[in-house]
């Protein structure tokens, strides 16, 4: 069913010389044709020469509807086959693509259109129970509307199409990443970008490496780490299984028939696989296939790791990214136990990470702001102001978030500048907390939040949910276990709260504004 790693990952030298998304694809198609590219859960599959040929010929039928260089194209589509020759096809044209997740609704549609003045918005029709034509013609900035099915338009007549221009260094993507004031920023990146990302992706996270890799993504593709994924797939010559939707019920026997050997996602669902795990009879493996799971978008703390090891005999490398800078730093299946359950790898090769105190003076081995500079990170934001904001006056990205460089070149993240709690003038970063509460045997998932609070200024309030079959720790019980695991006293919650399931954001990853909302609802 799939062919042998071939080793071929395109080398530093090789890369500066692709010419865009599109150069990648032919490269491929040339070296390793007959090899699968694509499986989904219909039966479909293509090859890497059929997804070229298969993408020109949708190039052809965009470009017939009037979709050709720097067109901007708007599109919320699902993780399919034709969504992929979709963004292909785009790149083919030269177009100015704007991925917009699924689970968008009308305000945040309506500003990623804005901000990315998209003349064009492609749209599923109706997709698990939503009209997103019906969404789409009720936006204040009206799009022509075109809409790709399971199967995308294609045309047999490629001879009309222009002729292929180098596109890698101008801005052709623009991803959306939420603003403060909860609407999306426009982020804009390069194929130059978005393929430095993918090699750091591949070559460290040693993807590819093994004979018959198979890797899955069953995350929404118009996140970034779509793309990502697809270029490291190209880059590293293996196929991969797509997800309409992620469900175990779905996702495991597919996986199991395609003999998936690798699947990207984050904490979520590796937390989600091991609830699956935990039901089946001791010795039998939800994916004997697999190796290797790996993510970002969220902390994954150091019991997720050592459970998936434990029980499900396979290997958590988690990663770190953002939308302004896709991969930052990427895990090795071989780190040590230590270095993967505590930190989220090495910077990628070509992005320089420092950081930073109060004062903006760099600090080694204590926490600060993570900052950036080099070749995975993204040209700014559509808003002029909001870029002016973001990078420091000598040209260095603002992550916002908290960590650490360690002696071993590993970087720890350990919070959010905008997340930490302030409890009577002493900062509280939120990962150290919900890592040691994760560990808690009745505790399937955490958040840590800080409330307001009249007396202490901000309160530590833990939401969790349990594991089928568990009961609710008292929050006693909960101090008693943190300040045994050696935390501080004045970090340990003074709330707890019990929910169903803890609210989640369209890639998975922990919504702290609407836990915050429903807890203070509550």
């Amino acid at each position: 069913m799939s062919g042998s790693a071939d080793h071929d990952l395109i080398d530093s030298g090789e890369l500066h010389a692709v010419q865009g998304f599109w150069d990648l694809i032919t490269r491929r198609a040339e070296s390793s044709g007959d090899r699968p590219i694509l499986f989904d859960e219909r039966d479909h599959s293509l090859t890497f020469a059929e997804f070229r040929d298969q993408a020109e010929r949708v190039a052809a039928a965009l470009h017939a509807q009037g979709i050709g260089r720097d067109t901007r194209v708007a599109w919320q589509l699902p993780t399919r086959i034709s969504t992929a020759l979709v963004m292909a096809a785009l790149a083919r044209l030269g177009a100015v693509q704007a991925p917009i997740i699924p689970i968008y609704r009308e305000r945040e549609v309506s500003s990623a259109v804005a901000s990315s003045a998209a003349e064009v918005i492609l749209v599923p029709g109706i997709w698990r129970g939503t009209d997103y034509v019906a969404m789409a013609e009720g936006l204040p900035w009206s799009p022509r509307i075109l809409t790709i099915g399971v199967d995308a338009p294609a045309s047999p007549d490629v001879s009309s199409l222009p002729p292929v221009t180098g596109v890698a260094k101008e801005v052709r993507w623009i991803y959306f990443t939420s603003g403060s004031s909860g609407l999306p920023k426009g982020v804009r990146h390069t194929d130059r970008s978005l393929l430095a990302a993918a090699r750091g992706f591949a070559t460290q996270g040693q993807l590819g490496h093994v004979a018959d890799e198979v890797g899955s993504i069953p995350f929404p593709i118009a996140h970034v780490g779509g793309v990502v994924y697809l270029m490291s797939m190209l880059s590293a010559g293996f196929p991969s299984v797509l997800l309409e939707a992620f469900d175990p019920a779905t996702a495991v026997p597919l996986w199991r028939k395609h003999k998936v050997t690798f699947t990207g996602g984050s904490t979520v669902f590796y937390n989600a696989l091991l609830s699956e795990q935990r039901k089946l009879p001791d010795g039998e493996s939800l994916v004997p296939s697999l190796r290797l799971l790996k993510g970002g978008g969220a902390p994954c703390p150091p019991s997720v790791y050592t459970g998936v090891r434990d029980e499900m005999r396979v290997t958590v490398a988690h990663d770190y990214g953002m939308t302004e800078a896709p991969m930052i730093c990427v895990a090795a299946p071989d780190d040590s136990d230590e270095q993967l359950a505590n930190t989220e790898g090495k910077p990628v090769p070509g992005l320089r990470v420092r950081v930073v105190d109060d004062t903006g003076r760099s600090v080694v081995g204590r926490d600060g702001e993570i900052q950036l500079e080099g070749d995975t990170l993204f040209a700014g934001y559509t808003d002029p102001a909001q870029t002016a904001e973001a990078f420091t006056a000598d040209g260095w990205f603002r992550t916002g978030d908290l960590g650490h460089v360690r002696a071993d070149g590993h970087v720890e993240v350990t919070g959010r500048l905008k997340d930490v709690i302030i409890r009577k003038g002493e900062n509280i970063g939120p990962v150290e907390v919900e890592s040691l509460i994760a560990g808690h045997a009745a505790i399937a998932e955490v958040a840590v939040i800080g409330l307001p609070d009249e007396e202490r200024g901000e309160r530590v309030c833990a939401v969790v949910t349990l594991r089928p079959g568990a009961a609710a720790p008292e929050l006693a019980e909960l101090a008693g276990y943190l300040r045994q695991a050696g935390l501080m006293a004045q970090k340990v919650p003074e709330q707890l709260e019990v929910l169903d399931e803890l609210p989640k954001t369209g890639i998975g990853k922990l919504d702290k504004k609407a836990i915050r909302r429903t807890i203070s609802s509550d």
